[in-house]
């Protein structure tokens, strides 16, 4: 019962997780695009006003005129939108579904023994300890080295760095899954960090000026921007990383640290390449498409680089595995959670008949992805796996 509850609690909050993300990530990709689109008023009264951009858009149906206040307007309207809780209820859910299904079951999915053999709870303290530093080393060189001249490309320089150590850092500590999705867990925290404690604070400090009728320091509204440019760079990584648990191949590679790295660094360039691209259309520029190429070239670098060896010539004409060498394997390596009396997700691999009903899902999560067994705790081989994919594509015969 204990396991059904945790499944739905797993379920439900990987559904709100995933609707909270998409508002707010496509609330930030509007915004990073519509600053990137906005070109000078045309009418000389908006210019009067204090309206630094301006863009017309159509869509829906109807037209749309967007204007911006580089500082602030003259006069504060009654009412405002905010964009907060996008961001705020996203963190929430990813939170809540890292705690239920990694935190709490520190055991099986977070630590991998043959990497580092720790208990739970140091375990778990590690995994937490990896949002706090990040975000403390973030901040701090966001706050050291942000307002220097070329400072957003040594902030943006030395970020990378911190990503390349945490990445390292994770997937020689936990179990390769756990691993990835704990540095896009952790870059997540940053995003949402960088709005709970810059751009909304820095928002509401212009707007208690202007209420004052003091003038608006300017300085709130580029810490903002900064902050959320770095967030846009970081989503497609974010994504991929929360994406990576389904796809053995990737957080499973001998240097999967690497792979991580890689892969994230293609999409932030893929990720800069449309941010450029709302500049150039907005100015009628050429469209840099070069950063998303790299990006693209960076991506299929991986595929070709972790790409497993086809078959030797002798094992490629072999006869494929018997049922009895299956079966054998799978006792070994499945039948300790997929028994009658342990029946992980309602998979039973511990008689023949369980076998053959499951014989396409076996392939698929032993053989294709090998996310299983999980972690490799029970050290299958990938002879073994290639045995059980010999079988299942001679056609998973029980005789």
């Amino acid at each position: 019962m204990e396991a059904y509850v945790l499944d739905w609690l797993n379920l439900l909050l990987r559904w709100a997780h995933v609707i909270t993300g998409i508002a707010w990530i496509g609330s930030s990709f509007y915004f990073v695009g519509l600053d990137n689109s906005l070109t000078p008023p045309e009418d000389p009264k908006d210019r009067e006003k204090g309206i630094g951009g301006e863009q017309w858009a159509v869509h829906g149906g109807g037209f749309y005129h967007q204007q911006k206040y580089p500082v602030s307007p003259k006069k504060l309207p009654d009412h405002l939108h905010w964009s907060l809780w996008e961001s705020y209820f996203t963190w929430i859910t990813g939170m809540s579904l890292f705690t239920v299904l990694y935190l709490f079951n520190a055991t099986t999915f977070l630590i991998d023994k043959s990497l580092f053999n720790w208990q739970p709870m140091e375990a778990v303290t590690a995994a937490i300890a990896f949002f706090i530093v990040f975000w403390v080393a973030y901040d701090t060189i966001c706050r050291a080295f942000g307002r220097l001249k070329n400072g957003d490309m040594i902030v943006g320089a030395l970020v990378f760095l911190l990503i390349v150590v945490a990445s390292w850092l994770s997937c020689r500590l936990f179990a390769g899954r756990a691993a990835f999705l704990l540095v896009g867990a952790m870059m997540a925290t940053t995003m949402s960090a960088n709005v709970f404690f810059w751009i909304i604070p820095g928002q509401r400090k212009a707007i208690a000026q202007m209420r004052a009728g003091e003038p608006v320091d300017p300085i709130h509204g580029q810490r903002g921007k900064q902050r959320s440019v770095h967030n846009t760079f970081f989503t497609l990584p974010v994504v991929f990383a929360m994406l990576s648990n389904h796809y053995g191949f990737a957080y499973g590679a001998k240097y999967n640290w690497l792979v991580l790295v890689v892969i994230m660094l293609g999409g932030a360039l893929i990720r800069l390449s449309f941010v450029l691209r709302h500049k150039a259309l907005a100015t009628h520029q050429p469209v840099p498409w070069r950063y998303a190429v790299i990006g693209v070239v960076l991506l299929a670098g991986v595929v070709f680089a972790i790409m497993p060896a086809p078959p030797a010539a002798a094992e490629a004409g072999a006869k494929p595995a018997t049922f009895a060498q299956v079966q054998a394997i799978v006792q070994q390596r499945c039948v300790m959670c997929h028994n009658a009396a342990l029946a992980n997700k309602g998979v039973r691999l511990d008689n023949a008949e369980g076998i053959s009903h499951n014989a396409q899902m076996l392939y698929q999560q032993a053989v294709v992805q090998k996310t299983m067994p999980l972690n490799n705790a029970t050290q299958i081989t990938d002879a073994e796996r290639a045995q059980l994919g010999s079988w299942f594509n001679a056609g998973a015969s029980t005789q």
